[in-house]
């Protein structure tokens, strides 16, 4: 706790000598608020417009929630089978980054037409953002495992499930989670453009009416409240990656 104070205060003052800067330039240049507004402007909205603002920010964080968890447990999966059988490898693993090459905003609408308007589409966009960031970043750790401790478990007769459950996946871990934290702040992203396909509800389904009716206060309080959500998912699993991989963090002291 001590450690993040006396590091974190750095960039937090930055941020409020940001905000200053911002406010006084506003108010010094009398720049109209449907252009830019002041940073007190965008608080004094959020504060007025959560009644109608928080149910837009649930059904985001569900989407994000839930996309991530399929897009990752899937990642996960295709990790595992991909290392475990190495022609597999080879014959898929040059399709996945093919499939990388194609942007989501383009794939976006022929998801709509395939699958309609209701979740299972924006599902999928969020899905298939977080999988390649923990397929990848999975295989490599499982890779870069110490070849000795391999040999070693070879040499005492272990199985090659044994091998993988006692010394690939434990030393993977710190790859994975790096993939992990990857995907959490990619998932919000992707469900913040998954609800611009037609959704009813959520953060860009806000933002979409807020730029339209030129109220840039709101859209700058989606913004922030995007960013918001993206450090909280971004910090839950770096608490998840301190509770897991405590022997990584004694190896780097």
């Amino acid at each position: 706790m001590r450690t993040w104070i006396s590091k974190g205060w750095r960039p937090f003052l930055v941020l409020i000598l940001l905000f200053i800067i911002w406010e006084s330039t506003i108010k010094l240049f009398e720049v109209p608020a449907w252009l830019m507004p002041s940073p007190s402007g965008i608080w004094e909205e959020g504060i007025a417009s959560w009644s109608e603002f928080k149910g837009h920010f649930s059904s985001t964080a569900f989407l994000t929630i839930a996309g991530f968890a399929i897009g990752c447990s899937i990642g996960l999966g295709t990790a595992v089978v991909l290392h475990l059988l190495p022609k597999v490898r080879e014959a898929v693993y040059p399709l996945m980054i093919l499939s990388q090459n194609i942007p989501i905003i383009v794939l976006a609408p022929l998801l709509v037409i395939w699958f309609g308007f209701g979740l299972l589409p924006k599902i999928i966009v969020i899905t298939l953002i977080c999988f390649f960031p923990v397929a990848v970043s999975a295989m490599d750790g499982f890779r870069q495992t110490n070849g000795e401790y391999i040999l070693y478990m070879k040499m005492s007769g272990a199985t090659k499930g044994q091998i993988f459950r006692k010394v690939e996946w434990p030393h993977a871990l710190p790859s994975i989670f790096s993939g992990l934290k990857i995907s959490a702040t990619y998932s919000v992203m992707g469900a913040v453009i998954s609800e611009w396909l037609g959704a009813q509800k959520g953060i860009g389904v806000y933002m979409t009416l807020a730029s339209s009716s030129f109220r840039t206060d709101r859209v700058f309080v989606a913004i922030f409240m995007i960013m918001l959500l993206s450090l909280l998912f971004f910090g839950l699993i770096v608490l998840l990656e301190k509770i897991m991989v405590k022997w990584n963090r004694k190896e780097d002291k």
